[in-house]
């Protein structure tokens, strides 16, 4: 297929009715309203069913009930909605639904502001809703992987009957680039012996209730099924970490800002390397050991607090100093990244 100039927004739209999406509930909130908009018209396209919520809480429980039947079913925000839908990603892992939720990350609390940021890092990572879970978390870093992962997305979902979270950002979903939309399939909604349907007299009901009750192990079950996602799902890029001095970690937005800082600072002959979390949970504690000649660990993020600098110690066993980078509003420069790497450096060797 040829490749056409889209928003991050509306090819990761295009790219969910090509994944087999067929069904999307949601609500606006800048800065994700084009996904809502684009499918507001495209999804009846393909035959499917389109809903504009009254709320974001609506959306998501509605999404519940579609997964439920069988279809390949998405809703998205943006940072105060999606901590609405909190809730109802805690029952669709109760109830060992499989559905891909969208957050297309801005700054601050509260209802913050609608520029671009990354601030819902622990909220995304850490099950930000009540109980014992995790989700899985794309974290695309272009337009071109806003469409991949949405396949992706609906895939892991399914394969382990859990929601599975994309973590995208303002400036991805906003920015315009050429991007190839994958090929079209079709998703079968009687795929899944598990599925609920309409019942003639005389046939077995079948019930989505919560896993506690379903799984007579249930301890296991779950303990076993995020053990599997944290061994064979780990997914990131590493650029020139192997030599690297201090080892940047970016995802997102950010990581292509730390992708040319990594170059300035090798023309300079200053040894710098990156990882990319490309999911950042589970998060991709083997790629650190690719780092075998760190002396710092640098989290790049647009957020003030530093919220993947945690992981990056528990990754590195806490034998590094690790540091955070951040901005809000603006994304990060290269020239200043390179001087907070270098300042590490600094330090550590006195």
């Amino acid at each position: 297929m040829a490749k056409v100039l889209l928003k991050g927004n509306e090819a990761l739209a295009e790219a969910a009715l090509a994944a087999g999406c067929r069904f999307y509930s949601g609500y606006p909130i800048t800065p994700q309203t084009e996904i809502l908009e684009y499918l507001s018209w495209r999804m009846e396209d393909v035959g499917g069913t389109f809903i504009q919520a009254e709320s974001e809480l609506a959306g998501v429980n509605m999404v519940l009930g579609a997964a439920a039947a069988g279809a390949r079913a998405l809703t998205t925000s943006s940072g105060p909605g999606f901590s609405l839908k909190q809730e109802g990603i805690s029952y669709l892992v109760a109830a060992d639904l499989p559905a891909v939720i969208v957050d297309v990350m801005r700054i601050g609390t509260g209802l913050g502001d609608i520029a671009q940021g990354q601030g819902d890092y622990w909220q995304l990572t850490r099950g930000g809703g009540h109980g014992d879970y995790h989700t899985l978390v794309l974290a695309p870093a272009s337009v071109q992987e806003n469409a991949d992962m949405m396949a992706e997305a609906f895939d892991l979902a399914e394969k382990y009957r859990h929601p599975v979270l994309i973590a995208s950002d303002a400036a991805i979903g906003q920015m315009i680039e050429a991007v190839e939309i994958p090929k079209f399939i079709e998703h079968d909604i009687n795929k899944y012996d598990w599925t609920i349907k309409g019942c003639k007299k005389g046939d077995e009901q079948r019930k989505i209730q919560n896993v506690y009750y379903t799984h007579p192990d249930y301890e296991t079950y779950l303990s076993d099924k995020y053990a599997e996602m944290e061994q064979t799902e780990q997914r990131y890029e590493c650029i020139q970490v192997e030599d690297a001095e201090v080892v940047l970690v970016a995802y997102g937005i950010s990581s292509r800002v730390c992708r040319e800082a990594v170059e300035i600072a090798r023309e300079e002959g200053f040894r710098m390397g990156l990882i990319r979390p490309i999911t950042l949970w589970p998060f991709p504690v083997k790629a650190f050991e690719q780092a075998k000649e760190a002396k710092a660990f640098l989290t790049v993020e647009m957020n003030i607090l530093g919220q993947m600098v945690d992981d990056v110690k528990l990754a590195t066993g806490g034998r590094y100093p690790v540091d955070h980078y951040g901005s809000i509003f603006e994304i990060p420069e290269s020239e200043g990244i390179i001087a907070k790497a270098k300042e590490m450096l600094k330090k550590g060797e006195a």
